[in-house]
């Protein structure tokens, strides 16, 4: 079982949303999206497209009762394009103040759904190689696509074929 894996299972538990976050026009970028479209298909239960704006749908997760809401998203945090990352939200804050391009950063809405609520925000962020204009996703970004999803189907109970 990998550290991912093991951590995810460990933190999540309950109702969970998965928000896909991004720009499906801006290369891997595209990858919150993608990556919720594929699950969604998987038959997990709870899952919002954000897009380029995830400010619009923080309402409609705050009063979701959901225990965990996991945005999906492209973030550069200097690792080798493809690598995975799941952090809570103090995490967010802490390790990356700045974590994306939205006009709002995922750390301040982490903390608007965490406060005073039961639910807990995270980020699967996933390392992207280009984010040149393009709709498609670079090779090692499809390829933790693929795993992802198959990861996150199954810990969700939906099965593996994303």
């Amino acid at each position: 079982m990998s550290v991912l894996q093991t951590q995810m299972e460990n933190a999540l538990h309950g109702r969970i949303c998965f928000v896909g976050v991004g720009n499906v026009d801006g290369g891997d970028d595209g990858l919150g999206v993608r990556l919720a479209e594929a699950i969604a298909r998987a038959g997990v239960p709870e899952v919002i497209i954000a897009g380029t704006a995830p400010e619009r749908i923080i309402g409609q997760c705050a009063q979701g009762g959901f225990d965990h809401v996991v945005f999906l998203d492209a973030v550069d945090f200097d690792a080798k394009p493809g690598s995975v990352v799941f952090l809570g939200s103090q995490d967010m804050n802490t390790r990356f103040p700045q974590i994306s391009t939205h006009r709002i950063s995922l750390g301040v809405l982490a903390n608007f759904l965490e406060s005073g609520r039961k639910t807990r925000a995270w980020l699967f962020g996933v390392q992207p190689a280009s984010l040149k204009a393009s709709t498609k996703l670079s090779p090692a970004i499809q390829v933790t696509l693929a795993a992802s999803a198959e990861l996150i189907a199954g810990l969700a109970g939906t099965g593996t074929d994303p």
